[in-house]
């Protein structure tokens, strides 16, 4: 069953499994943001259909980072209906799988006799975490710039977890969705609220800490991250917490 969430005036969170996915709405027209896993394809057109429209409305498929989870869709629809995916410019060549920035399930040996990792392997791989994936026509955005597409999203890179990452600003709503830069829950983390994805995920060449530094300036109150619920706190406050979480869990402090 797909949950859908207005976080804010025509914007909507959906659910894949354990990732999100956004819709934003500008009359008859969308904007997603993320597709989940390939098997949440499904779940992603249940949402925009309980929106009373089509996998058709959608003008156009922003993507933060290019990992299977949250490629699933925005490939299928790519390929169904021609609609456009755009990315960072540096993310570009990982969405066309030039190279790979992802976990491989080697990565997850070691933590299988930890408590729910193993459940969460198999359910990922149900719906396609060991898939290969990628969109070989990704357009590249400007950053900084509100793009032309419904609800007018403004990127802001957040390079780290993967090199081209980006989040999305909708400044009319203090709304910000941030993929995997911040989230606020992950079944391989025992922490809730704000923080970053265990380190098992990052393989950017950036700086997943120091990428929080372009967020805690934006006027947000909401945020919609890729995994975990929504938070509604001011985002300075989420990139604090974020901070001192990875900090105290990554050094042992």
């Amino acid at each position: 069953m797909t949950t859908v969430e207005e976080v804010a005036p025509n914007v909507f969170r959906a659910s894949g499994t354990d990732v999100n996915v956004v819709i934003l709405r500008d009359g008859g027209d969308l904007t997603l943001i993320d597709g989940g896993y390939p098997g949440d394809v499904a779940a992603v057109e249940n949402a925009i259909r309980s929106l009373g429209r089509r996998p058709e409305d959608v003008r156009a498929m922003l993507l933060t980072h290019a990992h299977v989870d949250h490629m699933g869709a925005l490939v299928d629809f790519h390929r169904r209906f021609g609609i456009p995916v755009l990315t960072d410019p540096v993310e570009v060549a990982h969405a066309r799988r030039d190279y790979l920035e992802q976990a491989t399930p080697k990565d997850f040996l070691p933590m299988l006799h930890r408590r729910g990792v193993l459940p969460w392997l198999l359910r990922i791989a149900r719906v396609g975490a060991t898939k290969s994936v990628s969109v070989d026509d990704a357009v590249a955005f400007t950053d900084g710039v509100p793009l032309d597409v419904p609800g007018a999203p403004v990127p802001v890179p957040t390079h780290g977890h993967t090199s081209g990452h980006s989040v999305f600003h909708l400044p009319q709503h203090g709304v910000l969705v941030t993929g995997d830069a911040l989230i606020t829950a992950h079944p391989l983390s025992k922490i809730r609220g704000p923080q970053l994805l265990p380190e098992v995920f990052d393989h950017g060449h950036g700086d997943t800490l120091g990428a929080l530094e372009n967020l805690a300036v934006l006027d947000v109150g909401t945020i919609v991250p890729g995994h975990g619920p929504t938070a509604f706190l001011p985002i300075a406050d989420a990139v604090e917490k974020a901070q001192t979480q990875t900090r105290e869990h990554r050094h042992g402090h």
